[in-house]
């Protein structure tokens, strides 16, 4: 698929690599519609990206926006299910001070599978369901996961998802290629976003000592990864890790 015929869908597009995503694909002519809770973030960008509020936690709203999207590009041929948030804790704990036990909260449990698993699916079954309805062809799918699928201390949410995410690359690419519709997954490893930037200092740097490349990613890497998975019409149903070598498995 060529880069400047993309109509796309970001999700959690206001900043980080999101926002990365859809300046790249805005500069090289892609049509692109953003869709983020940051109201300010969506501000920031760029006059001639579309953008509009969007909680992809909201079954309602995943399907209103999918809509306003293809009638605002006239059509739609790739969504990025990028949007994602973290509630990390470990399953059971014991306080340091008073050895008391504690479990992790359900309400984290429910926030994070609702954004990170549960609005993905929202977004990849209407994109679906309207690029079949509209014959689009060819169309792509790319679910953000990441390489703490394979599991990671602290994250039993998170990993849940990314794992979901990754394993439904495959189930998707199976169910959609009918529709001429490709499914795959890009896994970061540890990227310099607002999200990451908020880890603690001494966690931060033993995980940037275990990266076998020496550095943290950068929105780029991931950019070059997503450009790959659009511009190869040959890789499908696969998730691509872009993390330094910090998971070999």
């Amino acid at each position: 698929m060529k880069l400047e015929s993309c109509r796309a869908i970001i999700t959690g597009g206001a900043k980080g690599m999101g926002q990365h995503f859809a300046q790249r694909l805005f500069e090289l002519g892609a049509r692109v519609a953003v869709g983020d809770v940051d109201d300010a973030g969506l501000e920031r960008l760029p006059s001639g990206i579309h953008r509009r509020r969007l909680d992809v936690s909201q079954e309602s709203e995943c399907e209103q926006f999918v809509t306003w999207a293809r009638e605002t590009m006239g059509g739609l041929n790739l969504l990025v299910n990028n949007a994602g948030i973290i509630r990390d804790g470990l399953l059971v704990k014991r306080a340091r001070d008073t050895g008391a036990l504690s479990k992790m909260a359900r309400a984290d449990w429910d926030a994070v599978t609702a954004v990170n698993l549960s609005g993905a699916t929202f977004m990849a079954r209407e994109f679906a369901f309207q690029v079949a309805e509209s014959e689009e062809r060819p169309s792509l799918i790319v679910n953000m996961s990441s390489v703490s699928r394979h599991g990671n201390r602290g994250q039993t949410s998170y990993v849940a998802a990314k794992a979901a995410l990754a394993a439904n690359a495959v189930t998707w690419a199976r169910e959609l290629a009918r529709f001429g519709t490709r499914v795959v997954g890009i896994a970061p490893g540890m990227v310099e976003t607002p999200m990451t930037q908020g880890m603690n200092q001494k966690a931060r740097d033993a995980l940037v000592a275990a990266i076998p490349v020496g550095r943290i990613g950068v929105p780029e890497d991931l950019w070059l990864a997503l450009r790959f998975c659009i511009e190869c019409d040959y890789f499908n149903a696969r998730v691509l890790d872009v993390d330094g070598g910090l998971v070999m498995t």
